[in-house]
């Protein structure tokens, strides 16, 4: 618990001009919410006020390196998933989350404390309904498949250019991770 309230608060400390985006909410979501009891990772979900496109599902924005190292989520037992301010946090692996922080309201001391106390069904969001759920997988995997066509596009344009592969490669690597995740749902 104590690694998820301090990312909550670095979170309000970072400057507003410190990135290329901002976070501006924090999610934890998983096993955490469940009984109390020891988890590997700490599964979050941060909300950064890039539209839609520029975070599709399992891809981590250009910046979010250096973001989870200025709040030691990189450091730290974190399963982070990066999502969109302009779309649900919550999807077909992100149920029920608990928001723990906001830009606007700064910590959310009553959901820490549920969390601890394994009282986290009383802040998670409510359950969305089938349809609700299978129109949200339908609009993330048509923003994923976009990204794919992207991000192969742009590994392609500088496969043979000089310089470090590795930023294309990763980024057509996650984002293939996640389209073919959304494609097992959508089958």
């Amino acid at each position: 618990m104590h690694h998820l309230a301090e990312l909550a608060e670095k979170c309000g400390e970072l400057p507003a001009s410190f990135s290329r985006f901002q976070v501006v909410e924090v999610w934890v979501f998983g096993e955490l919410l469940d009984v109390p009891r020891d988890v590997d990772a700490i599964e979050v979900a941060l909300v950064t006020d890039l539209p839609v496109e520029e975070v599709p599902w399992m891809s981590e924005p250009v910046g979010a390196e250096h973001w989870a190292n200025s709040t030691r989520l990189s450091r730290n037992p974190f399963e982070a998933r990066w999502r969109s301010k302009d779309a649900p946090v919550w999807n077909h692996r992100i149920e029920r989350p608990a928001l723990v922080w906001s830009a606007a309201d700064g910590i959310n001391e009553e959901a820490l404390v549920a969390v601890s106390d394994g009282t986290g069904e009383l802040v998670r969001l409510a359950a969305p309904s089938a349809e609700d759920l299978r129109q949200r997988v339908e609009d993330e995997f048509a923003v994923s498949l976009r990204a794919l066509r992207r991000e192969n596009q742009a590994y392609t344009d500088h496969r043979w250019s000089p310089g470090k592969l590795t930023p294309y490669s990763d980024a057509l690597w996650r984002t293939t991770t996640g389209y073919l995740d959304l494609l097992d749902v959508v089958d």
